[in-house]
């Protein structure tokens, strides 16, 4: 167990420490996710049925006799090695990152100074500060606490929280379990109290780690995408063996050349096998847990990111998440004026304060504590700064002498001042408007006009706080009156409070209204106090609910009053779960916010739960399926936008992977079935490879969002990703990209011109219809017009590769002559092109019908 000196009791480690331990302890985690270098990777994408494939045809065409062509296919192998390669290792370090990110946080004390880290990066010696709701990162020694209770059923199987004390660097080590023990350990749950704890063991020297439990014992099964892509791919895969097989048959019995026949099963195997489907869905479930994190969110189950289009509502807490979690001033009342306060009054250091409201600033500025942690005391001297800077109503040279504390009896507080040279002394008092108006032992008309102006500042959302002033003269042997009752208050005025609204949550909510997302407030904040925020939302009012009102309701008739209620007032967290399953019993799909301990079963509950990353606790965080980075509800708004374009350029790819595959199916077959010559090689499909893959999973990853993406509704929660109309689209698209190409076959052969020159121009019509059916599915919609006009600088390096590899392979006479290519070279572009606009055209008007027909069923 380390050991610490005093010194490092007030510093922690230093950096130089902390790093050197890291390096010989190794990082806190039980299983660390094994690095996959370089070879790794290319060991695995050897083992892939395509990669096996091509060996297969090169051993063929070595058994022919055809060096050239062998060599050739080792050629696209190592090319292909190398791009799959890069992209998987860039696929590699994102998840490094995220996983770095979604790693536990814990508070440590290092070089003085607070620090909060990756969980995995606590080391033996470093200083865990610790509070209710946290995950301990490590095993520790606790060196203070103060009513720490440790929840450590994950370790001994008894639910009831243990008490913990306080121990010394060298207690002696014990089991878990049993109240009245020093040690904190890792993977447990503080339930309450806090404590500063030394580690003393992390990963697998840890008590977890020495039982062999992981911190992880539920292991969630495929998500609904993965299971939907799983079946499409056994589907097309049966059907891409058994066109194979029947084309070798076919071959091997009417032409008699079983190693051509095996050849050409070959080819087609390449063109039929679906192995981008899964690739995609990869791809674009790591980028995009990336490109969340980037708008401060951080995403710690995928599955989160495909339910984030289906969102119907949107449950949020106010403080912190709509609003900016501080206080500031916004109304002063004193002798019967009110006083509003604008935001410049708040911000420039060089605006008054007008004469009437300097003495209810003072006063108030005089029951606060001088150095203020509460946020209301914070805005007080903060408006007092700014406003009464050099004046005789700042008092830093007084005395406190005695203080008054707030009790549930009497809702103020006040503090007693001593000036230099006075003999008297000053009293300030500050709390509730009724204990102060009940202090000032007012006349019943002056305290009833008083009420009435703080319930319509309550009403405006504002926190109210009275104020009041009086004289003591203690006399020498300073004998204070034994309660606030017995001083003789004069009122001064009222201040009026707010925690005020983020910048752009108006606009946030904006969008999701737009979008068809209700949005729902849930604060525990008075019914008043949320109907003034909820109209500054904009958010309808009509309809209020509060817990109480809550609780009296049976599941039926909550159900039923659900659906016109978007303000939730006075609600405590246990209320939220069963708010949750009360909207998912209604068919909606929920996101929920929440930060406390007792908020994780309903973010565990609710189809997207959302924990806050910087007030939040881990056991909320770890419940989640997101994490508010930065606790702004417009990020969150931001992050359901992103997933809306992440499945949407998801469901592009797949609908381009299938139609980009049945022209090559077709053509693979269709020399075989009429008794001409084989058409395409396993080099010519590799090459369509080289533009087919970039495209399914760089290109539509990185396509621009619709325009009216977050002006339409959510998708249905039971949507297939891949069926219905999309399916039949994708489908057509294909058919008439290969109904071009057949057409420009059938011309050829009617032409009589030499196989070579045939296999020529197919093959670039082809390879101009699949860079056609790029730009055809980047809508979805018919009007593939306008995606010409959005900014992607994938597709030029797709169109502009593509277009420079097939004029090497047409013009360069070793390539040619390694592809069986002949013939004129711009007579062969010619009709490249004109296949690329017929198969444009023919597929917006596919689009068309198939949106015609979906309106009218």
């Amino acid at each position: 167990m380390s050991t610490i000196n005093d010194d490092q009791l007030v510093t922690g480690l230093s950096a130089a420490q902390a790093q050197q331990r890291l390096a010989a302890s190794g990082y806190n985690e039980l299983n660390p996710p094994k690095p996959r270098r370089v070879w790794h990777i290319a060991a695995d994408v050897l083992k892939e049925p395509m990669f096996l494939l091509l060996i297969a045809a090169g051993g063929i065409y070595l058994l022919l006799g055809d060096v050239g062509d062998a060599l050739m296919l080792l050629f696209f192998v190592v090319l292909i090695i190398i791009l799959t390669v890069f992209q998987q290792h860039k696929s590699e370090r994102v998840l490094e990152a995220l996983r770095d990110l979604s790693s536990p946080r814990a508070l440590v004390l290092r070089d003085g100074r607070q620090q909060r880290i990756a969980g995995r990066e606590v080391v033996p010696g470093d200083l865990l500060l610790l509070k209710e709701g946290d995950r301990v990162a490590a095993d520790a020694v606790l060196l203070s606490c103060n009513d720490l209770f440790a929840d450590e059923s994950m370790l001994t199987g008894e639910s009831v929280p243990v008490l913990k004390i306080a121990g010394s660097p060298d207690s002696a080590s014990c089991q878990p379990g049993g109240d009245d023990q020093p040690f904190v350990y890792a993977g447990t749950v503080l339930v309450q109290g806090s404590g500063i704890g030394q580690v003393s063991a992390t990963g697998k020297s840890s008590a977890i780690g020495q039982i062999g439990k992981s911190l992880e014992s539920t292991q969630s099964g495929d998500s609904p995408l993965r299971i939907q892509t799983g079946h499409l791919v056994r589907r097309l895969a049966i059907i891409a063996i058994t066109l194979c097989l029947s084309l070798v048959l076919i071959y091997g019995f009417t032409r008699g050349h079983w190693l051509d026949a095996l050849l050409a099963g070959i080819s087609l195997a390449m063109s039929a096998l679906p192995e981008e489907f899964p690739v995609i869905l990869s791809v674009f479930m790591a980028l995009g847990a990336w490109r969340i994190s980037k708008r401060n969110v951080l995403t710690r189950r995928l599955d989160a990111i495909e339910t984030l289009g289906a969102t119907t509502v949107l449950c949020t807490d106010k403080t912190g998440t709509l609003t900016e979690n501080r206080m500031v001033i916004r109304k002063l009342y004193s002798g019967a004026q009110m006083l509003g306060i604008d935001s410049m009054l708040q911000v420039d250091a060089q605006s008054e304060l007008p004469e009437p409201w300097h003495e209810l600033l003072e006063f108030g500025i005089l029951a606060s504590e001088r150095t203020p942690f509460d946020p209301m005391e914070r805005a007080l001297h903060e408006l007092g700064d700014r406003t009464l800077s050099g004046s005789e109503h700042l008092h830093d040279d007084w005395e406190l002498v005695h203080e008054y504390s707030l009790s549930p009896e009497l809702l103020a507080m006040s503090h007693v001042w001593q000036g230099d040279g006075q003999k008297q002394h000053w009293v300030a008092a500050k709390g509730a408007p009724e204990a102060i108006i009940d202090l000032c032992h007012l006349p019943d008309a002056e305290a009833r006009a008083i009420e009435q102006v703080a319930a319509e500042m309550a009403d405006q959302g504002l926190r109210v706080l009275g104020v009041a002033r009086a004289k003591l003269n203690p006399g020498p042997e300073q004998r204070w009156p034994a309660q606030q009752h017995d001083i003789e208050f004069s009122f001064v005025g009222l201040l009026g409070l707010q925690d005020p609204l983020r910048a752009d949550v108006m606009d946030a909510i904006a969008q999701c209204h737009a979008a068809g997302i209700r949005v729902v407030m849930i604060t525990g904040d008075h019914a008043r106090t949320a109907q003034a925020i909820a109209r500054e939302l904009g958010l309808p009012v009509a309809g209020l609910l509060t817990g109480s009102e809550l609780d009296a309701m049976s599941d039926e008739a909550l159900r039923s009053e659900l659906r016109d209620i978007h303000v939730f007032a006075r609600i405590v967290p246990q209320q939220k779960l069963r708010l949750v399953e009360a909207f998912k019993a209604n068919g909606e799909i929920v996101a929920m916010t929440g930060d406390g301990v007792n908020d994780a079963p309903a973010l565990k509950a609710a189809h997207i739960g959302v924990a806050m990353g910087k007030r939040g606790t881990d056991v909320a965080r770890e419940a989640a399926g997101l994490v508010l980075l930065n606790d702004d509800f417009a990020s969150l708004v931001a992050t359901i936008r992103l997933g809306r374009r992440i499945y949407d350029n998801l469901r592009k790819a797949m609908s381009y992977a299938l139609a980009v595959h049945i022209p090559i199916v077709g053509m693979a077959m269709l020399p075989v079935l009429i008794g001409q010559p084989l058409l395409l090689m396993p080099a010519h499909i590799m090459f369509l490879e080289l533009i087919i893959g970039p495209a399914c999973s760089i290109f539509f990853e990185a396509e621009p969002e619709e325009k009216n993406l977050m002006q339409r509704p959510p998708r249905q929660a039971n949507e297939a990703l891949f069926g219905g109309m999309l399916l039949t689209n994708s489908l057509l698209q294909g058919l008439l990209a290969f109904a071009v190409a057949a057409a420009i076959y059938a011309w050829a052969l009617w032409q009589a011109w030499d196989d070579n020159t045939v296999r020529a121009l197919v093959f670039t019509a082809m390879v101009a219809g699949n860079i056609a059916l790029v730009f055809s599915n980047r809508s979805l919609d018919a009007s593939w017009q306008g995606a010409w006009s959005r900014e992607n600088p994938v597709l030029w390096w797709i169109v502009l590769g593509g277009s420079a590899g097939l004029a090497l392979v047409l013009g360069v006479p070793v390539l040619r002559n390694l592809f069986h290519f002949s013939g004129n070279v711009p007579h062969i572009f010619g009709v490249g092109a004109l296949a690329a606009g017929g198969v444009l055209l023919l597929s917006a008007a596919a689009k068309r019908i198939v949106e015609a027909h979906k309106r009218t069923a």
